[in-house]
């Protein structure tokens, strides 16, 4: 019997954090007597009293935003990071280890607007949400302390989200975070051997496949990795190499927003609901180093699996051995490639 991708269990490798994922595609042909509830059609109002996202507001902290128009950011109130933690250590027989974490965690509202997700601004709109991003990255990223500036958006109460204005958040720290390290170091190793970007070859070899590819622009691709282990995950990666925010041209600046806007679009259309997920930029640590072999890249995480709240869980085997999914990387971007571009509510 010839061994099939698309039938019989295998493993994937992920060469972006060296890590295996269980693929099981013949899972999918098994009935479903789970929960399916069709989601309520939440309707939100342009501007909530008592949201402390929303202008002119007070926050939970007790200060109050401005009557902001676009965009707008702050430190968080509760920040998990705090500037003036002392770098001290800890130590108990080669086995206890801690170490102090400074940092700051800022919070952005990608518009004034309480009522709107990212994929439903303007591309205008979200061109002004990278720009804020930029800056960011690179005011806190010249901090001598700061290591590592992490950008992400974690979207619905699905995924821990407590307001529903439209955010999302930014974790600048003192050391970088496991997930950058290890694509760093996987990066590293293969930028040594091979003198070229992973991710350049990747897109190379994605161009040539096409089966995993959603949208594909100028400048970036968006795919459902081979090796993803969420039900609908992507990647928009860049298709230069170039390792952070800050070194977009204008022209993919613009080709960004676009892709961001486009797929945010596709992931409500899927199941026709504000579909959640946890998304985030991996660049290049701001420790003062070059880092040639780092290439940009964005990764989203959503949860969904079957409907709008049918959620896939880290459970059994993946908290045990490890990740395992049912439907594939290449079925995944069949459905998400096959829906409408235009976004569901605008019917």
């Amino acid at each position: 019997m010839n061994f099939d991708l698309k039938e019989h269990p295998h493993r994937r490798y992920n060469p972006l954090n060296g890590e295996w994922v269980l693929v099981s595609p013949h899972r999918m042909k098994r009935p479903w007597q789970g929960q399916v509830e069709k989601p309520e059609k939440e309707i939100k109002p342009e501007y909530e009293a008592t949201c402390y996202l929303c202008p002119g507001n007070s926050r939970a902290g007790g200060e109050q935003n401005p009557e902001y128009d676009h965009t707008f950011v702050f430190t968080n109130d509760f920040s998990a990071l705090l500037e003036d933690t002392p770098m001290g250590t800890y130590e108990k027989g080669g086995l206890l280890k801690a170490k102090g974490a400074k940092g700051m965690c800022r919070v952005i509202c990608f518009s004034p607007r309480h009522d709107l997700t990212l994929p439903e601004l303007s591309q205008e709109d979200i061109v002004r949400v990278v720009e804020l991003w930029q800056q960011e990255y690179k005011a806190l990223g010249s901090l001598p302390e700061i290591q590592y500036v992490q950008i992400f958006e974690n979207k619905g109460q699905m995924m821990g989200c407590s307001n529903p204005h439209p955010h999302g958040q930014i974790w600048a720290q003192s050391d970088v975070p496991v997930e950058p390290a290890k694509e760093g170091k996987q990066q590293g190793d293969y930028y040594q051997r091979f003198q070229t970007s992973l991710l350049q070859d990747y897109v190379a070899l994605e161009l040539k496949e096409k089966e995993r590819i959603v949208i594909n622009n100028e400048h970036f691709l968006v795919v459902v990795p081979f090796w993803a282990v969420w039900p609908f995950e992507t990647m928009i990666i860049s298709k230069r190499h170039f390792q952070n925010i800050l070194q977009m041209t204008e022209e993919e600046k613009q080709a960004y927003a676009a892709v961001l806007k486009e797929l945010t679009i596709l992931y409500d259309n899927l199941f026709e609901t504000s579909f959640p997920y946890s998304a985030g930029i991996h660049q290049a640590p701001t420790d003062g180093m070059e880092h040639t072999e780092w290439h940009f890249h964005h990764h989203f995480y959503p949860p969904l699996l079957r409907s709008a709240t049918v959620k896939k869980f880290m459970v059994g085997y993946e908290m045990l051995g490890n990740p395992q999914r049912d439907i594939t990387a290449e079925h995944s971007a069949e459905r998400l490639r096959s829906l409408p571009k235009e976004h569901y509510k605008m019917k």
